[in-house]
């Protein structure tokens, strides 16, 4: 199976990692239903289930620079989602870790 592209792949794991997550936030924090587990459990699968798809030998370089992405979508999921405009330390922070990302994914090894 070819790899899809890391463009493509590590937003997706950010979006069901966050959802994934946000699930269960909304159930303990929010009150809601503990139905909301459901999809909150299958978002975080298929989360995992995603970053497999990178190709890196090392899943460790793999993790971290997803984490990156992961922070940056956090700011934009703050801001679309539960609708909370994000400071400029907020947007700074998001910055840097994408800076980070792309220097660990850029790396000449």
């Amino acid at each position: 199976m070819p790899n899809p592209p890391l463009l493509l792949v590590y937003p997706l794991a950010a979006l069901c990692e966050i959802a994934g997550c946000f699930a269960f936030w909304a159930w303990l924090r929010l009150d809601r239903s503990p139905l909301w587990l459901v999809p909150g459990c299958a978002a975080l699968v298929a989360f995992a289930l995603l970053l497999t798809l990178v190709e890196q030998p090392a899943a460790g370089r793999t993790f971290a620079a997803y984490g990156g992405i992961y922070i940056a979508a956090s700011v934009i999921w703050m801001r679309l989602v539960e609708g909370m405009s994000p400071d400029r330390y907020d947007l700074a922070g998001g910055a840097l870790a994408l800076a980070g990302a792309a220097l660990i994914l850029a790396a000449p090894r």
